[in-house]
């Protein structure tokens, strides 16, 4: 029996008429540009004067890596780049493709130089070490052109042999007004978009649903077809209809991925810069997206002591009972005691020295080692210590006026801890410093 490569499917009648349902082609894709014209924004890497048109032009180009959010058009800005290269376009994508399928197509672009071959794999950062590998030598013989997309950082995740030969450019969520255009073409467009559906809408509602869509121009035109084919023919889309729509919109979060990193980053950078706002926004979006609530309350307790630390001490304590109630309460409650904790870390006073003292203390002794303990500092117990004299000349500070003794603490001392006169870091630098002078007067009169 010969083996069958594809499944067989039968068209099913609707009805028992004998007509066929026509097959759905979604609005995002019928809408697609299909020129480098047609797109709208991405000025920044397809204006008249940037590196990526005249590469297209020219078709000097062998690889090419595009890095965005979901939606900013990378596909979309790859099927534009074969129709103005005249290449034979195959798209796979990372997350359904396997080695067999890849070596396949690298075996035919082998045969078949002249057709001009672009191969586009879509979320490229799905294979592996050993995928990358395999379109290396491909791609430097010039058999194949690639165009990788990626949502993730390239730098992280494609092999460096792979970017040194590739044109890396990277897209930026479409804007507003943009995302607002396309909506308002699609409208009236009976050909590519939905206007035989003669539906209208006023410019803020479709400003409206061009701000929820976060970027994504495909999830853009997707929800101006479903508001559309809600309601009858002709109809009005109003700020009612979107609000409906919008009642179970997703906010668009990937725990796992870039936005991730980008948001926690952005959290931390606000309550550095003390701007509770701006904290309890980045806070919310990571919430409201799924994130566990205790990685954002670990960072908190982390921030405490780095950013916050000496400058108010009740941070610490504040942060450690976040993570406790996140831990014994959990989502939705304990999203109020993030609120509490973030609001309190981002308007106190702030902090570094005790991290910089880490961070100076591991450099000195990577410089110059480690110092020995100091004999009058040594463990005392046990009579092999008392005969080599540990502890001998110890000077308990109990006894001392002030509890200071006026003893040196390191063999040779250094200073890592320079305090910073902020909240109640002044008061606790300040003792600090009676203590060092007490320290010197005491040692000058022993000399």
């Amino acid at each position: 029996m010969e083996s069958q490569n594809e499944f067989d499917f039968v068209d099913l009648p609707c009805n028992g008429t004998g007509i066929t349902v026509p097959r759905y082609i979604p609005l995002a894709t019928k809408m697609r540009p299909r020129t480098l014209a047609e797109i709208v924004g991405q000025e920044h890497i397809l204006g008249p004067k940037c590196l990526l048109p005249k590469l297209i032009k020219s078709g000097s180009f062998s690889s090419i890596i595009l890095c965005g959010t979901p939606g900013c058009g990378k596909t979309t800005l790859a099927e534009v780049i074969a129709n103005e290269t005249k290449s034979k376009f195959v798209k796979i994508n990372a997350v359904l493709s396997n080695v067999a399928e890849l070596r396949e197509i690298l075996v035919f672009a082998r045969k078949h130089v002249e057709q001009n071959i672009l191969l586009f794999i879509d979320e490229i950062h799905r294979f592996n070490k050993a995928q990358q590998d395999l379109l290396l030598p491909d791609v430097e013989n010039a058999n194949i052109r690639l165009i990788g997309a990626t949502t993730h950082n390239p730098g992280f995740y494609i092999i460096s042999p792979l970017l040194s030969r590739s044109h890396l450019f990277k897209l930026m969520p479409v804007e507003v007004d943009a995302i607002s255009a396309i909506l308002k073409r699609a409208l009236i467009d009976c050909e590519r978009g939905i206007g035989t559906m003669k539906c209208r809408a006023e410019d803020g509602v479709i400003s409206s649903i061009a701000v929820m869509a976060n970027g994504d121009m495909r999830w853009a035109l997707n929800a101006i077809e479903t508001i559309a084919a809600s309601l009858p023919i002709g109809s009005e889309i109003t700020a009612e209809s979107v609000k409906n729509f919008s009642a179970e919109r997703a906010l668009r979060y990937d725990a796992d991925e870039d936005e991730h990193y980008d948001t926690i980053s952005a959290y931390i950078k606000s309550m550095r810069g003390c701007d509770p706002d701006a904290a309890i926004f980045w806070m919310t979006k990571m919430l409201d997206g799924g994130e566990d609530p205790r990685f954002i309350a670990r960072r908190m307790v982390i921030f405490a002591s780095e950013d916050i630390a000496l400058a108010d001490p009740r941070a610490l304590s504040l942060a450690i009972a976040c993570f406790e109630a996140c831990e014994k309460i959990g989502m939705p409650e304990c999203a109020i005691n993030l609120a509490h904790v973030t609001v309190f870390l981002a308007t106190a006073p702030k902090s570094n020295s005790t991290y910089t003292a880490l961070s100076k203390c591991r450099k000195h002794i990577a410089d110059h080692g480690l110092q020995n303990v100091p004999l009058w500092l040594r463990d005392s117990h046990g009579a092999a210590n008392e005969r080599e004299g540990n502890q001998k000349d110890y000077k308990y500070s109990h006894n001392f006026a002030y509890n200071v003794s006026g003893q040196y603490y390191m063999e040779h001392p250094e200073k890592f801890w320079t305090p910073k006169d902020s909240g109640a870091e002044k008061q606790i630098a300040e003792r600090a410093k009676f203590v060092s002078d007490m320290r010197k007067r005491l040692n000058k009169q022993l000399d």
